[in-house]
């Protein structure tokens, strides 16, 4: 075997240019993989981040078909011990208590339908990025019950700057009955999303749960989990522990399914270009072998002529398949990881663009795994291997007289 392996080298370096050229190819193809790879991850974890850092959270917990109507009258059962549970969850990082209603505000340029959210600006802070949106004015405080936040395009729409004033109507709950409040705009937040800065307005909760006559209830407690993958686990054992009395827990993948809809598609995306990419290498390594065995020919008949095996000549050709995977995956993975650590530190700028519904608002790291320089180098592996079948077979049915005929 040891003899075999020193001939399988021999006629790579014999050609090394060859050899060299084949290697690239293959490593630009195991790179791509790599990069691919690296970069649906980031993009995956960055449309995740930016539909639950906006304003809906990792997970939520509200009163069973709530979100379908969002009728006031239908507040979390149980608030307070349930809050007081929350506080000693060990999956649990920080979570936060609103008020949601629909609304109309106006000023004296007109008006405009939104989403009124009540909200505790400090238990808001860690788990939502309403303060990081603002571009004008500022954030709530504790007691600045009479400011209210407003989207860039609603300003926009109602012909309002900071420190003027609009008049927020809704539907109190359990009468039905209209209230109105007025508010001063303290501040203007963006964030990017086209239904959320026209859609959505913020207040303090005091003053929400005193315009819709909710006393101290509550309609939806907004969670952040330690992990966003704590968050995605549908078998939790929080979601089932917080879904009684009436109320119901959900995480991300329920709020927003099509998000997971994304992760199976960039899958079945990402085993599609691997399927190519793979194909590719392995006709790369096929063309390489076959080169390689007809300028060899004379010398692969003389070994049959000195009594060499069919299978013996099979196992050369396998050998130089894999020494030539060796040498493409040295090069591949030293491509796909400065590459990839380029970028993973630099970032991709997709800001802005809207997939799935959900806008991208920051840059896209692509990121690094074990599995992209283990599993992907043992595939290649795999389809080299794969790919030297059929060299492999024709060079074992040679016979001597075919073969130097053949090199003549």
């Amino acid at each position: 075997m040891m003899i075999l392996v020193k001939l399988a080298w021999r006629n790579l370096l014999r050609n090394k240019r060859r050899t060299l050229l084949s290697g690239i190819a293959v490593g630009i193809g195991l790179a791509s993989i790599i990069f691919v790879q690296a970069l649906f991850t980031g993009m995956l974890n960055s449309m995740v981040r930016t539909a639950t850092d906006t304003i809906i959270g990792e997970g939520q917990i509200h009163l069973k078909g709530f979100r379908d109507t969002y009728d006031p009258d239908k507040t979390i059962r149980n608030s307070k011990a349930l809050m007081k549970d929350l506080e000693s969850e060990e999956v649990l990082e920080y979570f936060t208590p609103r008020t949601i209603s629909f609304a109309m505000i106006s000023s004296a340029a007109g008006v405009q339908s939104v989403m009124l959210y009540g909200i505790q600006p400090l238990t808001e802070r860690p788990v939502s990025s309403v303060d990081d949106a603002i571009i004008e004015g500022n954030y709530l405080g504790p007691e600045e019950t009479g400011m209210i936040l407003i989207g860039s395009k609603t300003a926009s729409t109602l012909e309002v700057e900071i420190g003027d004033r609009i008049v927020v109507t809704t539907a109190q709950a359990h009468t039905g009955e209209l209230a109105q409040e007025m508010f001063r705009v303290g501040g203007i937040f963006h964030f990017g999303s086209r239904e959320a800065d026209s859609g959505l307005v913020f207040v303090n909760l005091k003053k929400a749960q005193g315009l819709l006559g909710l006393g101290e209830d509550i309609h939806e407690i907004a969670l952040k989990f330690r992990s966003l993958d704590m968050a995605g686990d549908t078998s939790l054992y929080f979601w089932k522990k917080y879904s009684r009395d009436g109320n119901e827990a959900i995480g991300w993948k329920v709020m927003v399914p099509q998000l997971e809809s994304v992760v199976e598609m960039s899958h079945i995306s990402m085993g599609i270009t691997m399927l190519l990419i793979f194909g590719i290498v392995g006709l790369t390594i096929m063309n390489s072998l076959f080169m390689s065995l007809y300028e060899r020919m004379f010398e692969f008949g003389l070994l049959r002529a000195l009594g060499t095996r069919p299978l013996r000549m099979a196992a050369l050709i396998f050998l130089e398949a894999a020494s030539l995977s060796l040498v493409s995956i040295v090069i591949g993975s030293f491509l796909g990881l400065a590459v990839t650590w380029y970028f993973s530190v630099h970032g991709i700028n997709y800001k802005g663009i809207e997939f799935a519904g959900i806008t991208i608002t920051e840059l896209i790291f692509p990121v690094l795994s074990v599995e992209q320089f283990t599993l992907y180098p043992l595939l290649v592996m795999v389809f080299s291997l794969a790919a030297a079948i059929y060299p492999a077979v024709y060079a074992a049915k040679l016979t001597p007289a075919r073969a130097m005929r053949r090199s003549m």
